[in-house]
């Protein structure tokens, strides 16, 4: 339906991403690893395989893929959440090796901490659970960014489409961190 809908496809923007709610490894259970990872890691997967079999074949295609800077490094108590998006960022990593030379790149960004709703719902378990303030639980996870503040949702959208400029066509295979850093 969507090639009918909106015609051939060029850029590819994979950007679906859930979480559980922050326990320990011990208390996670295997409805809540299932939920996040099949969001996280399969649904990237049947994307990027559905984007990329339309690509196939052109001379000009961009896949890009939303990890997180969990993707890149560990963070306790999100086993799930760490460990399906360090699987996305593999996958983009091996499809980026099948596309190399062909025109079409394959790369993952990795945000930290985003001003959306998804770190609404983790601000409000960490004061649900630790019985700090909204003020202190944003000020902890700002603090995992460099630049101790979150992350626009624009300035992922910003690195997303300087990929698709001609400066960056030999981007290939990369994963980004959005975190406050120069990339």
């Amino acid at each position: 339906a969507t090639k009918k809908a909106f015609g051939r496809l060029d850029v590819l923007f994979n950007n679906a991403g859930t979480s559980a709610r922050g326990v320990p490894l011990e208390e996670l259970s295997f409805e809540d690893w299932s939920r996040v990872v099949d969001v996280n890691l399969t649904g990237a997967f049947l994307t990027l395989r559905d984007g990329y079999a339309q690509l196939r074949g052109h001379e000009w295609g961009r896949l890009i893929t939303i990890a997180s800077t969990a993707g890149l490094r560990g963070y306790a108590y999100v086993a799930a959440y760490t460990a399906a998006k360090h699987g996305a960022v593999g996958l983009t990593r091996a499809i980026a090796a099948e596309v190399q030379g062909t025109g079409i790149t394959a790369n993952a960004l990795c945000p930290g901490y985003l001003d959306t709703e998804m770190t609404d719902r983790t601000i409000d378990n960490i004061v649900a659970t630790t019985g700090r303030s909204r003020d202190d639980a944003v000020a902890a996870l700002a603090a995992d960014n460099p630049q101790g503040r979150l992350i626009h949702p624009d300035e992922v959208t910003a690195v997303a489409l300087a990929l698709c400029t001609p400066e960056r066509a030999h981007v290939n295979g990369a994963a980004i961190e959005i975190d406050g850093r120069e990339w």
